[in-house]
């Protein structure tokens, strides 16, 4: 039996993750697109956000490569884009909760 006081605690909010973390198939939202280390270029955030990869925008990734370094397909609005996987660990997405 839940009483008031448990019932009005919120669910925990679901942790933002890297885009290369994400399952195959499963939606989520931008949370930010950075750079993942130094080693980065600071060009490729603004390349990232031209494509569309922007906080709110839903993801999801449709494929993935065969070999451990291939690129993954990712859905993102109407566009399919192939993102190298240094290219994805840069965007932090949430993953959504099925209804």
């Amino acid at each position: 039996m839940l009483t008031t006081a448990q019932s009005s605690i919120p669910a925990p909010a679901p942790t933002d993750i890297r885009l290369t973390e994400l399952r195959l198939g499963t939606c989520a939202r931008v949370v930010s697109v950075a750079a993942a280390d130094a080693a980065t270029p600071v060009e490729l955030g603004r390349r990232l956000a031209e494509l569309g990869f922007l906080p709110g925008e839903a993801v999801r990734i449709v494929a993935r490569g065969l070999m451990a370094r291939a690129p993954i397909a990712v859905r993102i609005g109407t566009g399919t884009f192939a993102l190298r996987l240094f290219e994805a660990a840069c965007i932090r997405v949430c993953p959504e909760q099925p209804a």
